[in-house]
């Protein structure tokens, strides 16, 4: 196993990032295959299980509220709903189903009581589950625990500095907070961010600066390729090219050894041979289904297809943590608190936010 470290400095990664490319991705390359089976893919099942009316202003997000986009808003899904969808992934080839809601934060309530039970009912069928639900207090994240989850995704999105960039109604450390609240559980951590959102390399460096100081790092780190949706402050972005997207995996697998990179949005836009660079860098995990929330993604039959040509093979479920234990409602030790945390609001002006919203006013 290579050593983890967890003192990356921003100048030792851009050092790394700026290599010549093949000398980067025979490294990376090197360091992917003394930690991890290079021909096996971990394949997840991403599903809104609430989409739309966000009250943040993330540039890039067609689900916030404040901005026109053609997204069809819906309530909570149901929990029979959710199984039968997860039944469907899973005879499809995947071993985790990730649930995301398009909420700020969890509120303590019926809803939530509603996702612990989802979270419960995908648990017994053998595979993992991760839940993406906004900022949680560390009482939400012991119940989440308790129901079984195992994994919680919670991106920094690009670096400190150009966070602010992108988003003014919610705060940095509230990101780092939050992932400081699921490491106080058993639940393992799912954190990355998105590249092509007009951040420079320096960036791009500083947001895994932040990811690697972590300790423990990221179990799992999702690395997106921005999907600029018409409506959206960040619908203008060109999209990021394949060379930037396999100079950021295999640095990510560089410095974080022994993390899962998951190769995320904007998978559309690369061919297979892009792909399978990514995967040679490594990645060494995917998202399956013709949606990433509200973005497009690859057939899951095509998915299938370039593993058959590549000769990969799903990973199985619980290969890397043993599968949690589900405590039903109803033996529960734990009640919910009410908890009104106070997250940040920043407020500063992002001035594209604000062009994108007033554009919004007008076309509604």
């Amino acid at each position: 196993m290579s050593e983890t470290r967890h003192n990356w400095t921003k100048e030792e990664i851009l050092e790394i990032y700026n290599k010549p490319f093949m000398e980067l991705l025979y490294e990376a390359a090197t360091v992917h295959r003394v930690n991890h089976d290079p021909n096996v893919v971990q394949v997840s099942t991403l599903l809104s299980i609430k989409t739309g009316g966000c009250s943040e202003d993330c540039g890039y997000c067609p689900q916030a509220a404040r901005y026109h986009t053609d997204i069809e808003g819906n309530d909570l899904m149901s929990v029979q709903q959710v199984k039968a969808q997860a039944l469907r992934a899973k005879s499809t080839g995947s071993s985790r189903v990730c649930m995301g809601a398009a909420w700020r934060n969890v509120k303590d309530g019926q809803e939530f009581d509603q996702v612990l039970e989802m979270v419960r009912t995908i648990n017994k069928l053998d595979m993992e589950v991760c839940c993406t639900l906004g900022m949680v207090t560390e009482n939400q994240a012991k119940r989440l625990a308790e129901a079984g989850l195992y994994a919680y995704n919670h991106n920094l999105d690009s670096s400190e500095e150009y966070y602010k960039e992108v988003i003014s109604t919610r705060g940095y450390q509230d990101r780092l907070d939050t992932i400081d609240n699921v490491r106080k559980t058993n639940v393992t951590v799912c954190s990355g961010g998105i590249i092509g959102m007009g951040e420079n390399i320096e960036d791009r460096a500083g947001m895994l600066v932040a990811l690697s100081t972590l300790n423990p790092q990221p179990e799992s780190t999702p690395i997106n390729a921005l999907v600029a949706v018409e409506g959206t402050p960040l619908e203008d972005q060109k999209p990021v090219s394949i060379w930037d997207m396999v100079r950021m995996v295999a640095t990510t697998r560089i410095v974080m050894p022994e993390t899962q990179v998951r190769l995320s949005a904007g998978r559309t836009q690369m061919t297979r041979e892009g792909q399978a660079m990514c995967f040679f860098a490594g990645a060494n995990s995917i998202f399956a289904g013709d949606k990433l929330l509200t973005t497009p993604n690859p057939d899951v039959n095509e998915d299938m297809e370039m593993f058959t040509l590549l000769g990969m093979k799903p990973q199985k479920p619980f290969t890397k943590k043993v599968q949690p234990q589900t405590v039903e409602a109803q033996d529960s030790q734990l009640e919910a608190l009410g908890e009104k945390p106070k997250w940040t609001r920043p407020e500063h002006t992002i001035e594209r936010n604000e062009a994108a919203k007033t554009k919004a006013k007008v076309l509604k």
